[in-house]
């Protein structure tokens, strides 16, 4: 199965400018952290991706639900008014999304890591470094 990363990108950002939203209001509207929609907007970063993320995605862009899972697998997007296939919502989708989250708590930690540690080096006295 082939993903198609550039078009799900191309997709989402023809669709912001249609809109007229920026990634900020597409992540405050979707509750997808700014930085993966940043890596998919930019197609910087090509991992799986949760079913969520994508679907959330869609639904703030007014697209059916499974829209950018569609355009990922070179298929034709379902209408906006089609039935959800409940059945899609799988155990390695779930596993899926835990990952994305687990890996922006990560992300978030090492900047925190980073952050903490030059903090300590300015506060200790120049002799002690």
């Amino acid at each position: 199965m082939t993903e198609d990363w550039p078009a799900v990108a191309t997709a989402i950002n023809e669709r912001m400018t249609e809109l007229g939203v920026n990634q900020r209001e597409l992540a405050g509207r979707s509750r997808v952290a700014l930085s993966i929609v940043r890596e998919i907007v930019h197609n910087t970063v090509q991992r799986r991706r949760s079913g969520r993320t994508l679907e959330a995605l869609s639904v703030s862009l007014g697209w059916h639900p499974r829209h950018l899972a569609a355009v990922l697998l070179g298929h034709a997007p379902p209408a906006p008014d089609a039935p959800v296939d409940l059945a899609a919502d799988t155990v390695p989708a779930r596993l899926a999304a835990i990952e994305d989250h687990l890996a922006e708590i990560t992300e978030r930690l090492d900047k925190l890591t980073a952050n903490l540690s030059t903090l300590v080096d300015r506060q200790q006295p120049h002799d002690e470094r």
